[in-house]
């Protein structure tokens, strides 16, 4: 339903994407809410949420660490992992080189091809997702998207991610192992789960949401891939409403997939990037913090400075 409209002024964009979304649809949309730019940091901003990590907000994260113990939640990154598409992870050893030197060294390099921005666990950039032709901050897809990578929005403007991590455990308030295909979070669920938590969300945070979904990694990549339990669009203005910088799952959308109103496709995604300058972080390990009740941490990332990409791979950690 979403169409391309180029070269055009971007309030006339807003209005015809607008009219589009609107008609035949009784669901909330993102594009039924008024004008959503310029963002609140500036006209010229590329970082969105990520603004309210303040020097502050790190030194809280610090506070939390009591145990020492690291988490790690990034997946390994192979070619038995779901992939999408025409995504594609292909690693190569080329023939050891040397030896060199009397000492007789001898070493090893790797080739590298793929989507390396959307496979495994992946961070989505301002740059990933856009309403029609608009972008975060109004920037127009057909201005700022070039074959060599995005002029503005690359991932290369988002720097060091350390701020509080919170834990949802969905399936743990729901009392079930897991979370069934293409059952919707709502934001009763959310606010559920903390209470049972005994946890609140703060401005600045980023949140982790436990669904049981990676227990299908590589081990059923055909059904991890055809559908998802995630949040809904009711969910997802909840968490603007906590002004969160991130929102991470175990599963590769975040949200609900496919969405219940069949006329829509990934409207969170919509919603968190380009609306409000929201992060994702897909395809993470959730089972470890669920299982030891570990609800809020230290949350630790640093997507690659792949200039004008719009995601990264990563390895993002959680200290306790």
């Amino acid at each position: 339903m979403l169409r391309k409209i180029k070269n055009q002024p971007k309030i006339l964009v807003a209005v015809f994407l607008s009219i589009g979304l609107v008609i035949g649809m009784t669901a909330w949309t993102v594009s039924q809410e008024n004008r959503w730019y310029p963002s609140i940091w500036g006209a010229d901003d590329q970082r969105g949420a990520l603004n309210r990590l303040t020097t502050e907000k790190v030194l809280g994260a610090v506070s939390l660490i009591k145990t020492g113990k690291v988490y790690e939640l990034g997946r390994v990154y192979e070619d038995a992992m779901p992939l999408f598409g025409t995504r594609h992870f292909s690693l190569r050893i080329p023939q050891m080189s040397g030896p060199l030197g009397d000492n007789q060294v001898t070493w090893h390099e790797e080739i590298f091809s793929g989507e390396i921005g959307q496979i495994g666990t992946q961070f989505d950039g301002l740059a990933h997702i856009g309403i029609g032709d608009i972008y975060y901050n109004g920037l127009l897809q057909s201005e700022i998207a070039k074959a060599e990578g995005f002029v503005k929005l690359g991932v290369e403007n988002v720097g060091a991610i350390v701020t509080r991590g919170v834990l949802i455990d969905i399936v743990g308030y729901k009392g079930v192992e897991h979370l069934e295909d293409k059952y919707e979070i709502t934001a009763d669920d959310l606010e559920g789960a903390l209470r049972q938590q005994g946890i609140t969300i703060g401005s600045g945070d980023v949140v982790l949401i436990h669904t049981g979904w990676g227990r299908l990694w590589i081990t059923d990549n055909e059904r991890y891939n055809e559908s998802e339990p995630g949040i809904g669009l009711d969910a997802g203005k909840y968490l603007v409403d906590q002004e969160i910088v991130m929102v991470c799952a175990d599963n590769w959308a975040i949200e609900v997939v496919p969405n219940p109103n069949e006329s829509i496709s990934f409207p969170v995604h919509q919603l968190f990037l380009p609306q409000n300058g929201i992060y994702n972080l897909e395809n993470i390990i959730t089972e470890e913090l669920a299982k030891d009740k570990v609800y809020e941490f230290a949350f630790i990332f640093t997507p690659l400075k792949l200039k004008g990409a719009t995601g990264s791979p990563g390895s993002p950690i959680a200290i306790h």
